[in-house]
């Protein structure tokens, strides 16, 4: 049974150690939003990871939108209503903003991991 993450907490941790916590958690995003769509053919996040570094950046933006589209198959898996936040999630990328980006998709995947442990999506 997964644990919901707390996302204030991710954001603090982020901060407190100077981005090395968001290089786990962008990780960790990738791998939940993977297992929660089922798409065995989607990389893991730490190819994503280090896809991004090499890349200086530019495959981040468009992981970010993969994990929007990625995101829509998992909540129409789970029954709950999909919402297709990937051009959204493309600009807050672009914009510098991949940190909001961790927080909406962390906030969707708690939200499926509630389902799936029985309690009901808020």
């Amino acid at each position: 049974m997964k644990q919901e993450r707390n996302i204030v907490l991710g954001i603090i941790l982020t901060i407190v150690t100077c981005g090395i916590y968001g290089i786990y958690w962008f990780i960790v995003l990738s791998d939940d939003v993977k297992e929660y769509c089922g798409d065995q053919e989607m990389m893991s996040g730490g190819i994503a990871f280090l896809l991004t570094l090499v890349t200086c950046g530019i495959f981040g933006v468009y992981w970010f939108y993969k994990l929007g589209k990625a995101m829509m198959v998992a909540q129409t898996n789970n029954n709950l209503p999909a919402n297709d936040n990937s051009i959204l999630y493309l600009f807050l990328e672009l914009f510098g903003l991949g940190i909001v980006n961790y927080c909406l998709i962390q906030n969707d995947l708690n939200t499926i991991t509630r389902t799936r442990n029985g309690g009901t999506a808020q």
